[in-house]
């Protein structure tokens, strides 16, 4: 037994678990590929100043939450807490968005850290999958992210879960709003924290998730009543989009998210069986980001899933993922010349892109059996020494226990065959 254990607030993902997440992920994924997403994969790590810049000073993830640390050539670094300013930053740095074919779409997968309580659905290192479209200011754009993120969670078999709509202004309209925000949070009994915040970000109040400051926000102004003509228009059609392509959401005028970036649109994907942690996803419009990180002026739009909390969100409806055996074959020899002999079975089977593993160790006939029946093969191929001597392997249906000799040479035309 091992003295080391994962750190508090991390997980490890071991077989047959770690099937259930990257069948998630690759669900998540295969409507971002087959819409113009390409892969992009970014250091673990940045400059503290790409987080402090695009994610906000104010927001608890910079304040609280991120782990920052000095190299010892004195770069001040962090561990990326989420993923859109690193993606933005390397497609900046890479020149992607002057190649003349906007918007730049790319999708990524990977951990993200934060230092928070641990608790069931959040924890220190987690897992999402994401998508953003760099360079373009078009409502089809945000509805096509959602579209897409509602397919992905439909075609993994969830239903109960909601998509939480709303509109945060832009340059325009939302310092007017802005102005009213914090006229009306400085006459609530704040914590000096909290009144600090509002000063820095008031859209950030709305999003403190404490009971006692929620109970003051009653009667809050609401940002929808403060959006230009503008922006009315492009949230309106959004909605239109979404409604056309037959995807249910909820107006939500308190809806911030808890990143600075975000403009106009911003939307939630929250699942009702998962308590106090519902949210599964989320995203919005970020079109000043690029320039808050010394880039252009480049409109852009994104979400990010929870890997692990669509896993749990699985778990609360019952829906079993039918995640295909990591075997078909499992060859069993008995002696050493069968042990040569169905080692080349297995290989050749493999080149042919056929799952295949072998019993090693030298186990008796027992022992590799039980074996083969965790493997969840649908075929094992047994051979001993009086099989050989008469040319063939005894190759046997793991569903029906039906058993046949075959050739020895035809055995892995065969296995082909049986398995199409």
């Amino acid at each position: 037994m091992s003295t080391f254990k994962a750190p508090k607030g991390t997980y490890d993902l071991i077989p047959p678990e770690s099937a259930k997440y990257l069948a998630v992920r690759e669900a998540i994924a295969a409507p971002l590929r087959n819409s113009g997403y390409g892969y992009i994969e970014t250091p673990g790590f940045e400059n503290v100043e790409l987080f402090a810049r695009g994610v906000g000073e104010s927001t608890d993830i910079v304040t609280k939450e991120m782990y920052a640390f000095e190299t010892k050539g004195g770069d001040r670094l962090a561990l990326r807490p989420e993923g859109t300013a690193s993606v933005l930053r390397a497609a900046l740095e890479a020149n992607l968005h002057k190649a003349g074919n906007l918007p730049v779409k790319l999708w990524y997968s990977g951990s993200y850290y934060r230092y928070e309580r641990p608790q069931k659905g959040r924890y220190r290192h987690f897992s999402q999958v994401g998508a953003e479209a760099i360079g373009a200011e078009d409502p089809a754009l945000d509805a096509e992210l959602i579209i897409l993120a509602d397919q992905a969670y439909r075609s993994l078999g969830l239903r109960n879960f909601r998509i939480l709509l709303n509109s945060l202004g832009d340059k325009e309209c939302r310092p007017v709003y802005r102005a009213a925000l914090q006229e009306f949070l400085r006459g609530l009994d704040l914590d000096e924290d909290t009144l600090r915040r509002a000063e820095i970000n008031p859209l950030r109040v709305l999003d403190d998730k404490r009971d006692d400051v929620q109970k003051q926000l009653t009667g809050a102004p609401l940002l929808r009543d403060y959006l230009c003509d503008a922006c009315k228009a492009y949230h309106e059609e959004v909605r239109d989009l979404i409604t056309a392509a037959g995807v249910s959401f909820e107006d939500d005028p308190k809806l911030v998210r808890g990143l600075d970036y975000y403009t106009r649109t911003t939307f939630e994907f929250v699942h009702d069986g998962l308590g106090s942690q519902s949210a599964v996803g989320g995203g919005g419009r970020y079109d000043g980001l690029s320039e808050m990180i010394g880039g252009p002026a480049l409109p852009s739009v994104g979400w990010a899933l929870g890997v692990d909390r669509t896993v749990l969100a699985l778990e609360a409806e019952g829906v079993r993922l039918e995640i295909p055996a990591s075997t078909s074959v499992f060859a069993v020899p008995l002696g050493e010349e069968a042990r040569r002999v169905l080692f080349g079975v297995v290989t050749e089977l493999r080149k042919l892109g056929v799952a295949a593993d072998f019993s090693y160790g030298a186990k008796g006939l027992k022992g590799a059996m039980k074996n083969a029946n965790r493997s969840g093969a649908r075929y094992t191929v047994v051979a001993g020494e009086r099989d050989l001597a008469e040319g063939v392997v005894q190759l046997k249906d793991m569903e029906s226990g039906e058993q046949t000799a075959v050739a020895v040479a035809e055995i892995v035309g065969e296995l082909r065959s049986r398995l199409g």
